[in-house]
């Protein structure tokens, strides 16, 4: 029963082409060709060109910038934490004096103004080793900052060149389906003259006419694939638009330079994601030493001088100075401190697991590389 009704489906569909495609024999003329896409074409674009482009307006890498800028403020600030603080003020006053004077029966009016200026300055001497540790943090976050910044840099420059020969692929590509369709033509018209020879099938003319359209689907597919391409070209180097790649003087691959594990050691010990993630557990390192301080008690010593006078003169005046020393210890603020340690230490944890794994993963995707690279390039000779 099933075999019956796919026979009779068969044979109707066949009978609906046999209504559809006029036949061969008569045929003064091939089809019309289905109207082409209009191809975007834009601004021409080298890829040298395009990935300067790219580094310059990418938003991933200005962050990369900016958490580099903050990185060297704040090792800037903990260098600052070494050295004395000072400060200056001044300031006057004027206010009013009045009184009874019991001699005249009478209260007298008047004012007394106040002028004066002051020198302050203060210098921590001990803090439990924590501006050494905010020290040593600071740097490493630095390091980290500046690889994630070259890490940053390499990633653009990849996508640039993807989206640069896929959208070179893709012209390629429009040209490729449109030489299937010249093709597909040149059959029709083969198929053409057998038919008035006598020698050609409703098959021949059928298969004909589906290899025709679709070589024409393939060539619309193709067009917009290729002007979606360069769109996404022309948004990742900022162009309001689309942009042509400019095919470069010389595609044939050039040899590496280096053998698997040569690449392989490479990529696990100067991978910026590998430096950066080095540098990360190396800061949350010295923030477990910033957490510990808080148990040591902290010095701190500091100046003052100060002068005064009735008058807007620096002929007469009172001055004065101070020195003073201090210490404090908390002795129980909340187990701050404890929570403190266990939270930087399992940061710490977290660091040095994520350490090894982003070594892992470079050699991971270092050995993928290595095998994409191999198998294109025995594509290209096959």
């Amino acid at each position: 029963m099933i075999a019956k009704r796919v026979g009779a489906l068969c044979g109707l569909t066949a009978g609906a082409l046999l209504l559809w495609a006029p036949s061969l024999e008569g045929q003064e003329g091939l089809p019309e060709r289905a109207p082409e896409i209009e191809t975007a074409v834009g601004e021409r674009i080298t890829l040298d060109d395009a990935i300067e482009r790219a580094i310059e307006r990418s938003p991933s890498f200005a962050q990369s910038q900016a958490s580099f800028a903050n990185a060297q403020q704040d090792n800037r600030e903990s260098f600052g934490s070494f050295l004395p603080s000072l400060s200056a003020s001044a300031g006057s006053s004027i206010s009013s004096t009045r009184r009874f004077d019991p001699n005249t029966d009478v209260i007298v009016s008047g004012s007394a103004n106040s002028y004066s200026a002051g020198l302050n300055a203060s210098v921590g001497l001990f803090e439990g080793g924590r501006r050494f540790s905010d020290r040593a943090r600071t740097q490493a976050s630095l390091e980290s900052a500046m690889a994630g910044l070259e890490d940053q840099r390499f990633q653009v420059r990849l996508e640039t060149k993807q989206l640069f020969f896929a959208a070179l692929e893709q012209s390629e590509l429009v040209d490729v389906a449109r030489s299937r369709v010249e093709q597909a033509l040149q059959s029709l018209e083969l198929v053409r003259r057998r038919a008035e020879l006598g020698v050609a099938t409703t098959s021949d003319s059928l298969r004909a006419r589906l290899e025709w359209v679709n070589a024409q689907q393939n060539v619309l597919q193709a067009e917009t694939t290729a002007k979606a391409a360069r769109f996404a070209l022309g948004r990742h180097v900022g162009v309001a638009g689309p942009v042509v790649p400019v095919p470069p003087d010389d595609l044939d691959p050039s040899p590496l330079g280096l053998t698997r594990d040569d690449a392989i050691a490479v990529a696990q010990a100067s991978s910026p994601s590998v430096l950066a993630s080095r540098a990360s557990a190396a800061a949350s390192s010295a923030s477990v030493g910033m957490a510990k301080a808080a148990w040591l008690p902290s010095l701190r010593m500091s100046g003052n001088y100060s002068w005064n006078n009735g008058d807007f003169s620096l002929a007469d005046g009172q001055t004065s100075w101070s020195v003073r020393l201090s210490a404090s210890y908390p002795l129980f603020n909340g187990f701050s401190r404890e929570s403190s340690i266990v939270r930087a230490q399992e940061n710490e944890r977290v660091a040095q697991m994520q350490a090894q794994d982003r070594q892992l993963a470079a050699r991971q995707q270092t050995d993928a590389a290595l095998d994409i690279l191999r198998t294109s390039e025995e594509a290209i000779v096959i």
